[in-house]
């Protein structure tokens, strides 16, 4: 039996409307790559990334969802069992920033109640295209108790800091459900 690489593994969703790069974001981290082309994600697909924090290894198994409401039915199943879910929005998209309240009611239904959530302003690299600013995107954060960050997959702005972060967040949490991490650090 091979030997376990990884101390913990979260599985984290990406959600959101088609094309606001959520492929891209999910590349980005696993890959350190940016392509500008991209067919739309069908059903979906993951990549995995093992990261350390706190000493310890952590697998992180990242599903990307298709945006598209035809799939809806799929993706939605793979909310459960998500310990992590980044809302991602596209700055230079008006109706991806309305359709904010429509994820969060998807999260609401269909996944775990304690899942952590973030809200990521994707394509901040297209300020001269900009149509929701950040304070929009922020207050939308604030309302509903969820971190915010802007990202750009295209220039690496924000995109390993957002996985960390929202890591660090089921992390903190993990050794507060269960006194793991106290266990294990004393």
């Amino acid at each position: 039996m091979a030997k376990k690489t990884y101390d913990l593994l979260f599985k984290l969703l990406l959600i959101g409307d088609s094309g606001v790069g959520k492929t891209c974001i999910l590349f980005r981290f696993s890959d350190d790559a940016f392509h500008t082309t991209f067919i739309s994600t069908i059903g979906i697909d993951f990549k995995i990334k093992t990261i350390e924090l706190k000493g310890k290894k952590i697998k992180l198994q990242i599903w990307d969802t298709a945006g598209q409401e035809r799939f809806h039915t799929i993706t939605t199943s793979y909310y459960r069992g998500a310990m992590g879910i980044m809302l991602v929005y596209d700055i230079t998209n008006t109706k991806s920033f309305d359709n904010i309240a429509k994820w969060l009611r998807y999260i609401d239904e269909h996944a775990n109640e304690d899942v952590e959530k973030m809200i990521l302003g994707n394509k901040c690299d297209m300020e001269d295209k900009r149509l929701i600013s950040r304070e929009r995107g922020e207050a939308v954060a604030i309302d509903h108790n969820i971190r915010f960050m802007e990202t750009s997959a295209k220039t690496n702005v924000n995109i390993e800091r957002a996985f960390t972060e929202l890591a660090e967040a089921i992390l903190n949490k993990v050794c507060i459900d269960c006194g793991w991490c106290l266990a294990t650090l004393l």
